[in-house]
């Protein structure tokens, strides 16, 4: 059986964000099995080769003024023309630090996504207000999710 390819494009500028990312990392790799590998790729460190590889992407922001991250945006101009027709059906999900309600994140995000015809698997996680323990939680739980989806081929 072929490995599946799990990829995290986590933009983690700060401390929370990072907590948030490396809790996806840990979700993901509680679940794994031999059957799927997992990369996690800064979105400056990411291109069409990873999302090409790629059977599943779990994608993370936050919210700046009232959008995703530059890294994101950035990370979606790169890779936009050269995935679009080879990666539609991608399964993805969607996770958003917001410090308001990321509703505007959430709307840029998923206006890209349908133009690449992405495929939502879940909700987007979307982490608002003061920053909290139990969004570590919330962020292993869609790891492992995710992962386990992938490995049993849900998606």
């Amino acid at each position: 059986m072929a490995k599946k390819n799990l990829l995290i494009i986590a933009h983690a500028p700060s401390p929370n964000t990072q907590k948030l990312r490396d809790e996806i990392i840990a979700g993901a790799e509680r679940a794994a099995t031999e059957s799927v590998e997992i990369l996690c790729r800064s979105p400056f460190d990411a291109g069409p080769n990873e999302v090409l590889s790629a059977d599943a992407l779990i994608l993370g922001t936050p919210e700046n003024l009232g959008y995703m991250s530059g890294a994101l945006k950035d990370f979606f101009d790169r890779i936009y023309y050269p995935c679009l027709e080879d990666t539609q059906g991608l399964p993805y999900a969607l996770y958003i630090r917001a410090g308001t309600d990321g509703t505007g994140t959430q709307r840029g995000v998923e206006t890209i996504v349908a133009g690449l015809r992405w495929r939502a698997i879940q909700k987007p996680l979307i982490l608002r207000g003061n920053f909290t323990d139990s969004f570590g939680g919330q962020c292993r739980e869609l790891g492992m999710g995710i992962t386990a989806g992938l490995d049993v081929g849900i998606f």
